[in-house]
């Protein structure tokens, strides 16, 4: 390609000169291509240890002048037919221009100019994308995709330097991160490594610091470990392997592929060896940390953030902290997280102003909202980025909009609330001594610290929700906790729009829903009358609307009733979403995936903070049991009412990091009598009874019956556990876990629960797929592999449709994934037991539309992974065929001539012998359909052949015994005369040639196929006799059937053995797999080179 000019030095430095005129060098790299010796060795390892781009592009062309020892580079090429190209258009266009100028510096200015036009003219047709990158980072790509044989669709993330183990032996080479590949190539004295692994593959990614392997990383897929080191900066690699990793797992999971952020603002300034997309991934890392930090909404985005300090009127003092804005936030966190939080919707601000400056309070920024809150931001760096951010989104936000946080704003119909002395246990007309006092408590931190979503959330405000949220204001707390209020403030009137949408449809989710209604908390009489069964039938049938991709799951029923006993519809609505959509992520899909990676946590901390007990439960089998219902419920379904919802509000205002201090407490409540169980049973009646007993002392509601009663079986009842003492102890003990930590253990465990769960339905596939093929198992799991590795190749390298169209989750797993037609006929040429030369493509694109059901090519979804095995499969009952045939055959006729024989091995030529004879069978029935059809032989008069089918002469009747009837006489008769039959009259020497030529066609049925499926060497039959193709005129009474076909095959014996033969399926697949490193090896030699070789 041509490349700036830029200027070299010292030209035959490492580079062999091989043509030459008085303007242009072409030089090849030293080591490329035949021989070397030992320089070459020595010049490919400096280049791949430097990273030169000689190893991408060993061919350049210089421009040089007269005796001056000043070279330009003005071209490059990875192969020599494009640096050959390069060379003979500067010969064929500048080399007469040159000759005419008189002076260096005007030839050297001329070709310089020439060259940049050149360039610029190419750039205006690229993506303005690819120009955010630098021009060292697109280098990188091409080599990338060159080394590995990856398409132009590969994107690369970013590439390091590093040292591959394998062995003993550490190669020092390149780990190149892509969106869906680790790649690693490292070439030392002849030494040539090359790794390539998918994304998908990988089930374990740790970064270790041993001796051995020190601050090396090491990547785990179920046959392989492969360890990394020396790396410059391991901790940053590190983190972008793991959001590379995360997002393969999110494509397993949801069968959705990486989509660049488009609207990510551009760099001030190219950043030098940082793509696009490594700022993408940067960015989402950092939006995520800040979502889940201060309880956002998946849209929003983080602007950016800066060190201040923030004036807390509760504390008299100025707090150090961090200040995050986004687009429609304004956030403070304290270094100290415990020490103050504040949340600052810009709808909700009123005036934005800045302060006067002084030594004290420098750059302070007082923002005012509309609840007479004020707050003063100091030590700002850049206030005026600030305040014109919040300036810009007051002047585009409508004044309407700005009631939408009030209670009075307009909405939807009034929302069902259930009768407040079944839904509100704390409105009882005269409250308990400690129920008054808890809400006198919270009075006072409203007035200290704020109400709404501007309150400042500080330790005294978890020491409140630790002592108990009051019944009256459980409700309102939850939904600021969970940042479900800001949800439901920015979309009035969606909750109604959601349950008018869902009224009346019936679907898998809906069905489900009426099962479980009344499963919802059948012991609390809220739940006993038709009100409050359809409230929480309204609300779980709108969630199922908002996102089908989970609809419904069990255990949503039970916690969205106790929502709906504090909140209204709408409320409960939000809080839903808050749990589904952020708080518990993927725990209520259909494989409760969230909640199994959660377990893993779970047993992982417990190895970690019980190891003794830990040992004894996995020998029990106990801990992947109990904790599941545990997690999926908050312990609604395993614990008393009252004691519970005391849970979930510390769950509400913690998150998940309390759900595991509280189980790892009761653990270590019952471990002396745990370490003494025998059997898993033993050990769950005892933490059943366990939780059936955690008490709230201080509930104002009458004693709701527990489902968990039945197993406080024996005399002496169980002792009393009051549930706050469990909480305090739960924190004392376990109260060091941190979110951070836990997110580290959940990646670790992602990986392994969605790995455990592919390999668990490729396990089910072939269990289902057996009886339909005659594939071992082993056979069908690699099968398995390679559809689904092109299915998700689909999701990236640019498929006619995208994989959500191809993937339908309402079927069975073996028939959800599809791929289109191109994929197929890849997957069919490689894996394929019949192929025919050059015809395969269309073999395989036949029978790709037999199996496409809705016939649409494969846009909406081609063969499912079962009819592709069954495609290239050996089906079982082709003896049962040949044997019903064998008894029906009739004796040849003495007329069909014996064929020569042919020096051939003995099996070929009798399978010769079978072909030449089925195919002279079918001509004959051909032409007794053609008889039959015009009856005794006549020939139908123009426009016969468009007649309808009920006005053409019909033979007589066959006996319906068997017995020879007149139509039987006239086929025989027909049979006997067909050898004898005259060919019609040809109207040209094309349609001579065509007719006479015939034995070398394909011949069909055209009914049989699609216009697109006729290849070219293919002659109709059974068209109307005005089509066409290439002069050949279509004969519309020469017709064959496909069941004719087979049951002419089925006659021949060599060709059912042929077709019976089991072919060497391993092999084919394991020539399928090494397909990557063929295009690999063909991608490093130019197209010159190979055809060179070739002859």
């Amino acid at each position: 390609m041509w490349i700036t000019p830029e200027e070299v030095l010292l030209a035959n430095a490492l580079w062999v000169s091989e043509r030459a005129n008085p303007f242009f060098i072409l030089q090849r790299r030293k080591g490329h291509g035949k021989g070397g010796g030992i320089t070459g060795l020595l010049v490919g390892t400096m280049d791949v240890v430097l990273d030169s781009s000689a190893r991408v592009a060993p061919y350049r062309i210089l421009h040089q002048t007269g005796d001056s020892q000043v070279f330009w580079s003005i071209a490059c090429g990875s192969s020599r037919k494009e640096i050959t190209q390069h060379w003979e258009w500067l010969e064929a266009n500048l080399l007469q221009t040159l000759s005419i100028f008189d002076n260096d510096e005007d030839i050297t200015t001329f070709v310089k100019g020439k060259i940049s036009g050149i360039i610029a003219e190419e750039n205006k047709s690229k993506a303005a994308l690819e120009d955010e990158d630098s021009g060292k980072f697109r280098e990188a790509e091409q080599k990338m995709r060159k080394l590995f044989g990856m398409p132009d669709e590969e994107k690369l993330v970013n590439y390091y330097s590093c040292s591959y183990w394998k062995g003993r032996v550490p190669r020092q080479g390149w780990l190149y991160l892509s969106i869906n590949h680790i790649c690693f190539y490292s070439f030392l004295l002849g030494k040539e490594v090359t790794l390539v692994v998918q994304w998908t593959d990988v089930t374990r990614l740790e970064k270790n610091a041993t001796l051995v392997f020190p601050e090396s990383v090491r990547v785990s897929t179920r046959h392989t470990e492969h360890y990394f080191s020396m790396f410059l900066n391991v901790n940053d690699t590190f983190k972008l392997m793991e959001q590379l990793a995360t997002i393969a797992m999110r494509q397993l999971l949801d069968n959705e592929g990486f989509a660049a952020d488009r609207s990510l603002p551009k760099p001030c300034k190219t950043l030098k060896n940082v793509s696009a997309l490594k700022r993408d991934l940067d960015a989402r890392a950092k939006n995520e940390r800040y979502r889940a930090l201060f309880r956002l909404t998946q849209d929003e985005r983080l602007d950016g953030h800066t060190d201040c300090t923030l004036w807390t009127p509760f504390a008299k003092m100025h707090i150090v902290g961090q200040l995050f804005v986004s687009n429609n936030y304004i956030c403070f966190c304290s270094r100290d997280e415990d020490l103050c939080q504040l949340i600052i919707p810009l709808r909700e601000v009123s005036i934005v102003e800045k302060a006067d400056s002084s030594s004290v309070l420098p750059c302070p920024v007082s923002i005012s909202t509309k609840n007479k809150m004020t707050f003063l931001f100091a030590n700002l760096k850049d206030r005026d980025f600030l305040v014109q951010r919040i300036s810009d989104f007051l002047q585009r936000t409508p004044d309407r909009l700005w009631s939408d946080g009030h209670p009075g704003r307009p909405g939807p119909a009034a929302p069902l609330q259930l009768e407040p002395a079944d839904s509100q246990p704390g409105s009882a007309p005269h409250l308990p001594e400690r129920e008054k006092m808890k809400e006198e408590s919270w009075s006072i931190h409203f007035f200290e610290f704020g109400r709404g979503v501007c309150m400042y959330r500080t330790s005294k405000t978890r020491e409140l929700v630790l002592n108990g949220i009051p019944e009256s204001l459980r409700g309102e707390l939850w939904l600021l906790f969970s940042g479900a209020k800001n949800e439901m403030d920015t979309h009035p009137g969606y909750y109604a729009e959601l349950v008018e949408q869902a009224m009346g449809r019936c679907t898998l989710a809906t069905e489900e829903i009426e099962r479980d209604l009344h499963r919802s908390m059948p012991e609390h009489h809220a739940f006993q009358n038709e009100m409050g069964i359809a409230a929480l039938r309204r609300v779980l049938t709108a969630y199922a609307c908002r996102n089908p991709g989970i609809g419904y799951c069990q255990a949503m029923n039970i916690v969205t009733s106790v929502l709906l006993l504090y909140c209204t519809e709408e409320e409960a609505f939000w809080l839903l979403v808050a749990l589904c959509e952020r708080m518990l992520p993927d725990y209520y899909n259909t494989r409760v995936v969230g909640a199994l990676v959660d377990q893993g946590v779970f047993e992982e901390l417990t190895r970690e903070c019980l190891p003794l007990l830990y040992e004894h439960m996995q020998e029990l089998g106990v801990i992947s049991t109990i904790s599941l219902s545990w997690f999926l419920t908050l312990f609604l379904s395993v614990m008393p009412f009252d004691s519970a919802v005391l849970l979930v509000d510390c769950f509400f205002y913690e998150g998940i990091k309390v759900i595991f201090q509280v189980a790892l407490a009761v653990l270590h409540a019952n471990m002396d009598t745990l370490l003494g169980c025998t059997d898993e049973g033993e050990a769950m009646t005892i933490l059943g009874r366990y939780l059936d007993n955690v008490v709230n002392k201080q509930t104002v509601s009458p004693p709701i019956p527990h489902l968990h009663a039945l197993l406080t079986s024996g005399n002496e009842p169980p002792p009393e556990i009051d549930v706050f003492e469990l909480i305090k102890s739960s924190y004392d003990k376990f109260g060091s876990l941190r979110a951070d930590d836990i997110e580290q253990m959940r990646f670790k465990q992602r990986l392994k629960v969605i790995q455990s769960l592919e390999d668990t339905a490729k396990r089910s596939v072939v269990r289902a797929i057996m009886t339909d093929s005659a594939f071992s198992i082993e056979e069908l799991e690699e099968l398995y592999v390679l559809f689904k590795a092109k299915h998700i190749m689909s999701c990236y390298w640019g498929a006619s449709s995208t994989a959500a169209e191809r993937h339908d989750p309402s079927l069975p797993y073996l028939e959800q994934y599809r791929i289109d037609l191109g994929q197929f006929c890849q997957l069919f040429g490689a894996l394929g037991t019949w192929l025919c030369g050059t015809h395969t493509a269309t073999l395989a694109a036949r029978l790709f539309r037999l199996l496409d059901g809705n016939r649409d090519g494969g846009r909406g979804g081609g063969p499912s992974g079962r009819h592709f095995v069954v495609c290239v499969s050996e089906v079982k009952d082709y003896k049962y065929y040949l044997r019903m045939w064998a008894k029906e055959k009739e004796p040849r006729k003495e007329t069909i001539k014996d064929l020569p024989r042919m020096n051939q091995d003995p099996l070929e030529q009798e399978l010769y012998h079978a072909i030449a004879t089925v195919a002279s069978l079918l001509l004959r029935i051909g032409e007794v359909g053609k008889r039959f059809g015009n009856g005794n032989g006549g020939r139908k008069p123009n426009g016969a052949a468009d007649a309808p089918a009920a006005e053409l002469p019909r033979p007589e009747k066959e006996d319906p015994n068997g017995g020879s009837g007149p139509g039987q006489s006239l086929v025989c008769q027909a049979l006997a005369e067909a050898q004898l039959e005259t060919p019609p009259q040809q109207t040209s020497d094309e349609e001579v040639k065509d007719d006479t030529s015939v034995s070398s066609y394909s011949v069909v049925s055209a009914g049989s196929l699609q216009c697109e499926d006729i290849a070219d060497d293919t002659v109709l039959i059974g068209c109307g006799g005005d089509q066409q193709r290439r002069g050949s005129t279509l004969d519309g009474d020469w017709s064959i059937t496909f069941e004719q076909v087979l049951a002419s095959m089925l006659t021949e014996p060599a060709l059912v053995d042929y077709f019976e033969k089991k072919g060497d399926i391993q092999a084919r697949m394991a020539a399928c797999k090494m397909q990557r490193a063929v295009e690999r090896q063909v991608s490093s030699s130019s197209d010159h080179e190979l055809a060179q070789l070739s002859t």
